[in-house]
């Protein structure tokens, strides 16, 4: 009982202190964004669509724009891959595959993200700029390394939401008759999909939030991009590049783009909380 207490108001401090330094975190963004929207405006400052430190003129949706393009390229291509990968590695796959996948998939979600970026500049900028227009630096080349980079995550947490369905219910769906894949279809990944959509939850936090292998490949260009093929800046590669320098107004412009980041995180990830939900009423 004695043990058992502890671990609870171990846990219990733990989540205490890690709700008191985001609060910390969020009220610290806020203040350094009160010059902004006090003397800029945070419409403005949301909608505008210039960005000029040096005019004092701040405009991020085109930041914006690329941070949601880039990061819904990369869901797109990475969600089918991810999900089928997890089914076939828990569900279809022989034990001895499924022991040589497991450590590849866990190596790549170690690799740093600048070799990411490095593989893109020698591999897929080539590629896009030799076989299609443009540089090769563009939304499609840093969508594709993203991709790539969230793979591990989603693969991970879908395989475990998989193993996670009773086996009854499987057992119960073969002695109805079904085959192998209608029981994977109708039981498996309907039961799973609150997993599955933690999965890519995890994945959106990881995809815009990510910073180096983007500012190696998306081109840094301040418009919003009009095909995959063109550059692109986003919101944390704008703060990589400038905040270094930064002085003044412009600081707390920097500093305020990073408190619109973390309100975009919040929304994407309040839709697929909202979407989790929806799906676990639906599964039940």
């Amino acid at each position: 009982m004695i043990k058992e207490y502890i671990i609870e108001k171990g846990l219990f401090s733990i989540n205490t202190i890690l709700i008191i330094l985001s609060s910390l975190m969020v009220i610290f963004l806020l203040n350094e964004s009160i010059p902004i929207i006090q003397n800029y405006g945070i419409g403005d400052f949301i909608f505008g669509l210039t960005w000029s430190p040096d005019n004092n003129i701040f405009g991020i949706l085109p930041m914006i724009a690329g941070s949601v393009i880039i990061t819904g390229l990369s869901l797109v291509l990475s969600i089918p891959l991810a999900i089928s990968c997890a089914i076939f590695l828990e569900e279809i796959a022989p034990s001895n595959i499924k022991k040589l996948f497991k450590p590849i998939i866990q190596t790549l979600a170690g690799i740093p993200s600048v070799i990411y970026g490095f593989f893109g500049l020698t591999v897929i900028v080539p590629l896009i700029r030799n076989n299609f227009t443009g540089s090769g630096f563009s939304v499609i080349t840093a969508s594709i390394i993203l991709a790539v980079m969230i793979l591990p995550t989603i693969i991970s947490v879908s395989q475990d939401a998989i193993k996670s369905v009773p086996e009854n219910y499987k057992e119960a769906s073969f002695g109805l008759g079904s085959t192998h894949w209608q029981v994977i279809r109708n039981i498996i990944l309907p039961t799973a999909l609150p997993g599955i959509v933690t999965a890519i939850i995890l994945g959106i936090g990881r995809a815009i939030g990510e910073t180096l292998a983007v500012l190696m490949l998306v081109g840094n260009v301040n418009i919003i991009p009009t095909s995959i093929f063109e550059p692109a800046r986003t919101l944390t590669s704008n703060i990589a590049l400038e905040m270094g320098y930064a002085t003044g107004i412009h600081y707390n412009a920097l500093f305020t783009t990073a408190t619109v980041l973390f309100a975009m995180i919040i929304i994407l990830m309040s839709i697929c909380w909202m979407i989790q939900k929806r799906g676990v009423g639906n599964a039940c």
